[in-house]
């Protein structure tokens, strides 16, 4: 597992929205809340009653852990 600080190093803490978050992680809408129903991927927050984003340094750390787990 990859230490928060060394993300937090390389990473500005940001709300993504889910055009951002499909861009970094390559994955579409429904596999992000299937993720997300499943427990495999960081909660959104809730922004207004139609918009929701995702803290970027949760993101970032789980494409770390996606890269550990390959090595």
């Amino acid at each position: 597992m990859t230490d928060n600080t060394s993300i937090a190093s390389h990473a500005e803490h940001r709300v993504l929205r889910r055009v951002d978050v499909e861009h970094k992680t390559g994955l579409k809408r429904a596999h992000l809340y299937a993720l997300m129903r499943a427990g495999r991927f960081p909660k959104s927050i809730p922004l207004g009653i139609r918009a929701v984003g995702w803290d970027s340094l949760e993101v970032e750390q789980w494409i770390a852990e996606r890269r550990a787990e390959r090595d």
